[in-house]
């Protein structure tokens, strides 16, 4: 093995060809199970506010709310542990049998969540239950999305991936709403009394038959074309040590990595700003410092109502960006979080038509990232380290900016009482967004570095007809 990863020319081999029905299977296939990942990993911070700070840390005061959400924060300890692990055994064994593993953790983990004892039953205990199961969440969820958009990325054609990988970002929301949806309606359904006594317990049950279905449905998938070619080119490679790829991205890797690590802070402070703190910073921020209130029913209902529209576009602009590039989505992102970050935050104080439209611009900002780096951030790596590049740089960028951005915004928030903190985050990303972009090359319809070029049987030209209609077969 050299030193430096060959990098094929482009162009001079022949392009593999997909059955357009198996791309469309490995898109449901990643994205299904990934419906079921991020419902189960949203949930806890759709009932933080209000029912999981009184129901694991009653004794806690006005710190209630930190400490909830330092409990989310504490999942993303583990994650750079998870992709780590993950990361290595999907580029030695394969995409697919890591992906099966990784949302049957997660659903047995968000179950058994459901099940702790809560702090009248169990004193300190159940606070410390609560933290080791979000931390195996973490584990789990360190392995999910970077290998579920490597499974896109490697099966989508080269002059679609941007629309095949806008797919994953879809089921991420859908996952969002499923479970904002499912909260907002248990909590709007029960009494006070029946939601924090067993009510809360509802929406984590409910990840046992997600889990499965995504466990199913990832099982019967063959692994992509990219990594059936690393192993019939060199099959050597499935044994490279740890040391050795993490020597190749520092060698060879460097800006990629940063770019990597750039797009990842400015997207997920954005993401986590947005799903994960906004709804505590509406139900108990704002009130707490004299701020009109907002119900957990309202304050989830637009939160869904922004993430229906998310939905409605984030493939056609997926699909733009196979036309115009992945570039100019991502700075148009970038710009509008520095110059409307701010002021959609003030929005969130400006009642409830404010809030709605606050909401909207900062899902707007998001929905840029989201729609079109799923496509991206694969393209920065070669196969033969994609996975594990991608699930180390991806969760450390997470772990250290933005899945601590709910807690250190409260935090800060809590002890200056500027409650204009999140606009500071979202400015602050998009500066990141900026320069991460700059240095970007564009991958918009160019194979992946160690993989041939690949199309799929429907972008095949029709076969000659004979004069009677029948289809000819072409020569060779």
């Amino acid at each position: 093995m050299t030193d430096r990863p060959r990098r094929p020319r482009r162009g001079l081999r022949p392009p593999v060809v997909q059955e357009e029905r198996t791309v469309h299977r490995a898109v449901a296939a990643a994205s299904v199970g990934n419906v079921a990942e991020w419902y189960d990993f949203g949930i806890y911070s759709y009932l933080a506010a209000g029912v999981l700070d009184q129901v694991f840390f009653a004794d806690f005061g006005p710190w209630a709310a930190v400490y909830t959400l330092g409990a989310f924060a504490a999942a993303f300890v583990m994650r750079p542990l998870g992709g780590f692990v993950f990361g290595r055994l999907g580029d030695r064994f394969g995409r697919t049998k890591v992906l099966s593993a990784t949302v049957l953790i997660m659903a047995a983990a968000t179950v058994l969540l459901g099940l702790l004892p809560d702090y009248g039953a169990a004193g300190l205990l159940a606070p410390v239950l609560v933290l080791l199961v979000r931390m195996l969440q973490g584990f789990s969820a360190g392995g999910e999305y970077t290998g579920a958009l490597t499974l896109i990325a490697e099966y989508a054609p080269d002059r679609r991936r941007g629309f095949f990988g806008s797919w994953l970002e879809f089921s991420t929301l859908t996952g969002y709403a499923l479970g904002a949806g499912t909260c907002g309606a248990v909590v709007a359904l029960l009494p006070p009394d029946a939601l924090l006594t067993w009510g809360w317990r509802v929406p984590f049950m409910l990840a046992l038959p997600l889990g499965l279905i995504g466990l199913y449905l990832r099982i019967r998938l063959e692994d992509t074309p990219a990594f059936r070619q690393l192993m019939e080119r060199s099959p050597v490679l499935a044994t490279m040590t740890t040391r050795r790829a993490g020597q190749i991205v520092l060698r060879h890797y460097r800006t990629p990595a940063l770019v990597a690590a750039g797009i990842v802070v400015a997207w997920n402070v954005t993401n986590y700003v947005l799903t994960n703190y906004v709804p505590t910073y509406l139900t108990s921020t704002l009130p707490r410092h004299g701020e009109g209130d907002t119900s957990n029913a309202v304050a989830t209902g637009m939160q869904v109502a922004v993430m229906v529209v998310m939905l409605c576009a984030i493939v056609g602009v997926g699909r733009l960006s196979d036309r115009i590039g992945r570039k100019p989505v991502l700075m148009t992102g970038s710009v509008a979080l520095v110059l409307l970050g701010l002021p959609a935050v003030w929005l969130l104080r400006a009642g409830t038509g404010g809030q709605a439209l606050g909401l909207l611009i900062i899902g707007l900002c998001l929905m840029c990232f989201a729609a079109v780096s799923p496509s991206t951030l694969p393209a920065l790596f070669p196969t033969m380290i994609r996975y594990s590049s991608l699930a180390v740089i991806f969760n450390l960028s997470v772990s250290l900016f933005a899945g601590t951005a709910p807690t250190i915004i409260e935090a800060a928030v809590t002890a200056t009482g500027n409650l204009d903190w999140p606009g500071y985050y979202l400015i602050g990303a998009g500066l990141i967004g900026i320069v991460a972009t700059h240095f970007l090359r564009e991958h918009a319809g160019k194979p992946l570095d160690g993989a041939a070029p690949l199309t799929s049987s429907a972008e095949l030209p029709p076969p000659p007809l004979s004069e009677d209609g029948v289809p000819l077969e072409l020569p060779r």
